[in-house]
This record gives structure tokens, C-alpha cells and sequence, in this order.
């Protein structure tokens, strides 16, 4: 076990935790990074999906992953409202994209149906006025991948290397416990937000341009 491993999944625990139980009290604080780390998946994950190649193997999907991210962050700091659609077009790729990998290989059609879902995502919760549940929702099932991922690293369950891959289905081939943990954490989570939350609203900063 190498000590880049270990470190990395301490972090993803920490991280994981902080998120899965008070992802929304932090929403601030973490919407710029989440908007970077965000941005960064969705850029050299799209590139692979569209050319092929394995996760950040190319330096064109380095390239397009740093480039989203910096826009995705810059923008998620300056404009509030836009940092919430951002973050929910991207959880909205992820899910839809997400789900496509559970039975397809990386393609064109992947794709397309998580760039659908991000619009659907983005639309809904701007329409609808539901970011509070919104946010601690991804928050919540956001953290217990963090989580179960730093877990599976330590246990030497995945590879390093495979971290750019759809981490739902990594738990999946795993074993089903894992795929249910996934899911318990994430609703417990969900829960604890819900309930600790109750009163509580994030006031959205005025714009900075």
C-alpha cells in the first residue's frame, strides 16, 4: 500500500464525512472546489466518453479537465445561483452517465444521455426553486462515495488507478454489501441533513461581479 493511497483516502474519508453529514451548512465554503473537482470529472471524463483513451491518459483530456474546472470554479465563486445550476448540471451528468456505464462502455451515447441529464437536472432545480433538498441530496450520496471510496482503497478492494471510473459500478462488481452500504449511507446522511437542517436556510451571497 503506497503512501500516495493512504493519503488519498484519508482524504476522501475526511471529506466524505464533512459532506455526507453537513454537506449543506458547508455548501458555501466547499462550492467553489466541489465546482472545480466537478468540472474537472465532467471535462476529461466527456473526453474519454468522445475519443477513447483511459481516465486523464491523454494530455487533450488533462488539458479539457483543467480548463472546465476553472471555469466551473471561477463561476460557482462569483455567481451563486450559477454555482448551484452548475453543481446540479453536473450531479445530473453523473447520475445519467452514471447509469448508462452500469451496462455500457464509454461512448458516445453515454454521453449524450449525461448531457441530457444535466440540463434536466439544472432546469429542475432552478424551475422548481428545490435547491435546499437538491443540495443535500448530492451532498449526501456525494459524501457516501467518498467515504465507501476511501474505505475500498484502504481494504485494497479497488486500484488507484481506477478512481476516474464510474465509482457506483466499481462498488457494484465489488460486492452487492457494498452497492447497499452505498445507499444506507447515503439516505442516513440524507436524513441527518434533512432533520439537522430544518431551520436552517443558506442566505446566497451577493454576485461579485
Amino acid at each position: 500500500m503506497t503512501f500516495q493511497l493512504i493519503c488519498t483516502a484519508v482524504i476522501a474519508l475526511i471529506i466524505g464525512v464533512l459532506a455526507l453529514l453537513a454537506g449543506y451548512r458547508l455548501f458555501l465554503l466547499l462550492l467553489p472546489i466541489w465546482g472545480f473537482f466537478a468540472g474537472f470529472a465532467l471535462g476529461a471524463q466527456a473526453t474519454v466518453m468522445l475519443f477513447g483513451g483511459g481516465f486523464l491518459a491523454t494530455i487533450t483530456s488533462w488539458i479539457i479537465g483543467f480548463v472546465v474546472a476553472l471555469i466551473f470554479a471561477v463561476l460557482s465563486y462569483l455567481i451563486y445561483i450559477v454555482g448551484v445550476a452548475l453543481l446540479s448540471a453536473a450531479f445530473g451528468y453523473f447520475l445519467g452517465a452514471g447509469i448508462m456505464l452500469l451496462f455500457l462502455d464509454p461512448g458516445l451515447i453515454v454521453t449524450l444521455v449525461g448531457l441530457a441529464g444535466a440540463v434536466v437536472m439544472a432546469f429542475l432545480v432552478l424551475a422548481f426553486n428545490i435547491q435546499k433538498p437538491v443540495i443535500e441530496f448530492i451532498t449526501s450520496f456525494g459524501g457516501a462515495t467518498a467515504v465507501l471510496t476511501g474505505i475500498l482503497l484502504l481494504l485494497g478492494r479497488i486500484p488507484f488507478e481506477s478512481l476516474g471510473e464510474n465509482p457506483v459500478r466499481l462498488v457494484r462488481e465489488d460486492s452487492i454489501f457494498w452497492m447497499i452500504a452505498w445507499l444506507v449511507l447515503g439516505f442516513v446522511g440524507f436524513a441527518i441533513q434533512i432533520a439537522s437542517n430544518r431551520t436552517y436556510v443558506i442566505e446566497p451571497p451577493e454576485n461579485r461581479i
